[in-house]
């Protein structure tokens, strides 16, 4: 039972953990694998920092698929081939990569922290997702958006904006993990992707166009959302730490949220981090409320931030 590990994945391999993934989240109601691991997954080639670990049981030759990415993790076990010991042997084979795993569970389904404390993993960090009504009968109305002076705010241009969106991420996401540190390579990537579209990535810009903030959004089609309906994502929100205390993060949030209405969209989901204070505040005076959590275990709990991917709106 002991993992195969892979630098990268055949079609074959790919093929077969598609189809796990696809039987997890039928199964237990929530996608088991997050975007960046999704990435990871379709890239051609070996990816820097990351490694693949297979597992065959069941009559499966993917019964069990873990990824690993710069010492965190996310795994999954087909539904039939559960309770059979394959979800540790997984875990076993990313504590051979890394000695302290930070493996990712999202749901926070029971098996995902029963496995955990058989382990001796603990709670490190607690994502949020949370979601408002836009339109419809359940939809409180959206404030009006007003910019404040000197602030203009427009879509994103790619190839002339690359740079300047790259300055102030890294700046407004500079303790992040995942979301800080980004090159081109990371924004080419997302801007491949089928759902990017450039008229819903808002940028907030001085009088001599310097960017002050973004508010990147996203649209889920309905095929991809638990509702049967299309929704909306506050994809990425940042701010430059120069522009703090401006207000921009709820102006920026509003604009997304009113672009997103203006598309169709009924309701809007983010993530955050359920001990990011200030960013949840804003947003529950939006009338966002929690809807679903996910989860990061690890052995060595966190000191300080060390957040997933959200905005950094202060």
């Amino acid at each position: 039972m002991e993992p195969q590990v892979l630098s990268e994945l055949d079609a074959d391999t790919a093929a077969g953990v598609h189809e796990l993934l696809s039987a997890a989240a039928a199964a237990d109601g929530a996608e088991p694998f997050s975007e960046q691991f999704l990435l990871n997954l379709r890239a051609r080639g070996p990816r820097a920092g990351v490694t693949h670990l297979v597992v065959a049981g069941g009559g499966r030759a993917v019964a069990g698929y873990a990824q690993l990415d710069d010492g965190y993790a996310e795994l999954a076990v087909h539904p039939d081939a559960r309770r059979a010991g394959l979800g540790s042997a997984l875990v076993t084979g990313l504590e051979s990569r890394t000695a302290s795993p930070h493996v990712w569970a999202h749901g926070d389904l029971p098996a995902a922290a029963a496995l955990a404390g058989s382990r001796g993993y603990r709670r490190d960090r607690v994502l949020w997702q949370m979601r408002r009504p836009v339109a419809g009968p359940n939809a409180a109305p959206l404030p009006e958006l007003q910019l404040p002076d000197g602030v203009t705010l427009r879509a994103f241009v790619p190839g002339r904006d690359d740079d300047e969106f790259l300055r102030v991420n890294n700046a407004a996401f500079e303790w992040h993990p995942e979301q800080g540190g980004w090159s081109g390579s990371e924004l080419a990537a997302r801007q491949a992707e089928e759902w990017f579209d450039a008229a819903g990535f808002l940028l907030a810009t001085d009088p001599d166009g310097r960017l002050l903030g973004y508010h990147w959004t996203k649209v889920h089609p309905a095929a991809e959302t638990d509702t049967g309906e299309p929704m909306g994502e506050v994809y990425v929100l940042g701010v430059d730490p120069a522009a703090h205390g401006r207000g921009l993060g709820k102006v920026l949030t509003l604009a997304g949220l009113h672009h997103l209405r203006e598309r169709g969209l009924g309701t809007v989901l983010l993530y955050v981090e359920a001990d990011n204070g200030a960013a949840v505040r804003v947003y529950e005076r939006l009338g966002f409320t929690v809807y679903a959590a996910d989860v990061n275990y690890a052995r060595q709990v966190t000191p300080g931030p060390g957040r997933r991917h959200e905005a950094s709106i202060v």
